[in-house]
């Protein structure tokens, strides 16, 4: 296909993705009240800033005139972005889905089907332990005073969280589709098994968007764990391949009558 006509498709998808992406947002807006509050709950917030003395939970703000608006914008877009995933990815794929080879296809396929779900996991234990990391960070206030928690503050971190959550559970899927196109074996990545879990928690100390250990132990714990799966996955696809190229042992049972090889010495008569 002529480039002109490359980019006439890509115009194409590009058009129908954003216009999915926009359709989602403008569905999403007629509900952002909802949606803020389902993105604050995990907040442990106050009624008023006297109403907890401990500083385990904070006054949750909105803070300045145009903060509802911006903040009704961003809940929207986030969700749009999020609804339409389904039209904007296959508008990615079938731009992608003519220049590549079968088995390509197969692979790509397989790892769409994969990745998604896995993202969607990573992104609700993201949220299933913002509680927590709420609770351990407003820990920390002194006593005698209260936190004023912003809305939008909390919305940007939830946000990172869940992106990076997401994006984290990938990591498994990424080493088994290396080791199905022959770059990496089982054997390799069971022998970096030390440095890996050092650099997981290292990338969880660096990529939580909180300074607590524990949101850096939440998300380090379960890749380590995802490591060790992909590491099985792959030890299981590397037999396999094994066996399918190896000749298969001749059975001594089935093996013809020869007879055995004359003395020295001795000739036929």
């Amino acid at each position: 296909m002529p480039i002109a006509d490359h980019l006439r498709e890509l115009r194409a998808r590009l058009a129908k993705a954003v216009g999915a992406i926009i359709l989602a947002t403008v569905v999403a807006g007629l509900f952002y009240k909802q949606l803020i509050g389902v993105v604050i709950a995990p907040l442990p917030g106050c009624a008023s800033p006297t109403a907890d003395s401990a500083g385990s939970c904070g006054l949750v703000a909105v803070n300045g005139l145009l903060s509802p608006f911006t903040l009704a914008l961003k809940v929207s877009l986030t969700a749009g972005v999020l609804a339409a995933s389904p039209v904007w990815l296959y508008q990615l794929w079938a731009f992608l889905a003519p220049g590549l080879h079968r088995h390509e296809k197969k692979y790509t396929v397989a790892f769409l089907a994969t990745a998604i779900p896995l993202f969607l996991i990573g992104a609700a234990f993201a949220y299933a332990v913002l509680p927590t990391t709420a609770r351990v960070l407003l820990s920390f206030t002194p006593d005698r005073t209260t936190n004023i928690l912003p809305v939008d503050d909390f919305l940007d971190l939830a946000t990172r969280m869940v992106l990076v959550f997401g994006a984290s559970f990938e990591l498994p899927l990424v080493l088994v589709m290396l080791n199905m196109t022959g770059l990496i074996s089982a054997r390799h990545m069971t022998g970096w098994w030390r440095p890996m879990t050092v650099g997981i928690t290292a990338f969880s100390a660096i990529a939580t968007p909180s300074t607590d250990p524990l949101s850096m132990l939440l998300l380090a714990g379960p890749i380590t764990l995802l490591y060790l799966l992909a590491c099985l996955v792959s030890w299981c696809a590397d037999r396999h391949r094994r066996t399918r190229t190896e000749p298969e042992c001749p059975d001594p049972a089935m093996a013809p009558d020869v007879p055995p090889p004359a003395a020295p010495g001795q000739g036929n008569r």
